[in-house]
């Protein structure tokens, strides 16, 4: 199998646990960075001692490029995406996909339409504790499902939202705690329970100045008619590790900053639980957390690169968990439920 040539547009915080996966990854390379800023893509240059351009159509022209990483903010996903599908690129996305769907479905539609596979960061899909629920869940090992939560009650400090031009913005961030933070386990959420049929939320900013919101609740009707209920925000100091919570006819389990903590089914002896050392939980710190599964993610999807196979995340699966938040925030601004697919006016 050929090495794989990458290229990663943005240069913040996140673009260093990339950088870590892709070093070891055998059929893997780094050989371009991108920033907005030249100040940013000569400091990226010198860290990481590879090409880094401050022009998008330069950097799309580097004759190696095969695979482009957008690690930008949130709301400037699309543009990034278009011009490098456009190119020919491959493109695998940080969460979220986008903050609206009208962005999002720009992307996929790009994506399909240039023949380049399109991928989206969701990490912990890749854990083996969320993969022995996810594989037990569908065996029905659980029975009919009845109720999922999801709850990321985090804590980030002032200093987070001041130090970044773009996080806690609307255009930026497209919201906040839900959009941010809680995405990730939304999305799990929604891989094991099924698609939603409607949310009544209530979202507001309670700590941090900040134009989205720090704090919200959600209940949430599940198409096979499980309820769910859904809680965000960073705000509840210090911070506590986000929850999945899955109780089926059978039986429940709990999957704790990523480690499976309870494992019950009706009728079988109790599992040993076997922590999955390569979790982590940004309850307090969002860079508390290693590189092991977005190295896994990058392994899945060279893989699916390389021998034209199926995207796990791909952009469509992506897109629900945007979809999702979007109906929290329009429930929350009507006070009424929200039923969904619902057109998303952003």
């Amino acid at each position: 199998m050929r090495k794989l040539k990458i290229g990663i547009i943005g240069t913040g915080a996140i673009t260093g646990k990339h950088a870590d996966a892709i070093s070891e990854i055998e059929n893997a390379e780094l050989v371009a960075l991108c920033s907005s800023s030249s100040e940013r893509a000569k400091a990226a240059q010198e860290k990481f001692g590879i090409d880094a351009y401050s022009d998008l159509a330069a950097f799309l022209t580097h004759p190696e490029l095969d695979i482009v990483c957008i690690c930008t903010a949130s709301g400037h996903h699309m543009e990034a995406g278009l011009l490098a599908a456009k190119a020919g690129k491959h493109l695998l996305i940080e969460k979220p996909i986008e903050i609206n769907l009208a962005r999002a479905d720009q992307l996929i539609d790009a994506c399909e339409e240039n023949g380049v596979k399109l991928g989206v960061i969701f990490q912990n899909r890749f854990s083996a504790d969320y993969l022995k629920l996810r594989a037990a869940v569908r065996e029905g090992k659980f029975g009919k499902l009845l109720m999922g939560n999801a709850h990321v009650n985090w804590y980030r400090a002032p200093e987070y939202y001041s130090n970044s031009p773009w996080k806690g913005t609307l255009e930026g961030d497209g919201g906040g705690a839900f959009m941010n933070q809680g995405i990730h386990t939304f999305d799990l959420l929604l891989d094991i329970m099924g698609d939603v049929k409607s949310v009544f939320a209530k979202v507001k900013t309670s700590l941090h100045p900040i134009e989205g919101e720090d704090l919200g609740a959600a209940l949430v009707t599940f198409e096979n008619k499980a309820l769910g209920n859904i809680t965000a925000s960073t705000a509840l100091y210090p911070g506590l590790p986000e929850r999945l919570e899955i109780f089926g006819k059978n039986g429940s389990a709990v999957l704790e900053a990523g480690k499976l903590i309870q494992w019950s089914i009706q009728g079988e002896e109790p599992e040993p639980i076997i922590a999955d050392t390569n979790a982590g939980s940004g309850a307090a710190d969002p860079m508390a957390i290693g590189h092991a599964l977005h190295k896994a993610q990058w392994e899945h999807y060279l893989n699916a690169v390389a021998k034209n196979e199926p995207v796990m995340v791909e952009g469509k699966m992506a897109r629900k968990s945007v979809e999702l938040i979007r109906a929290i925030y329009k429930s929350s601004e009507l006070e009424k439920e929200v039923e969904l697919p619902f057109i998303d006016h952003a």
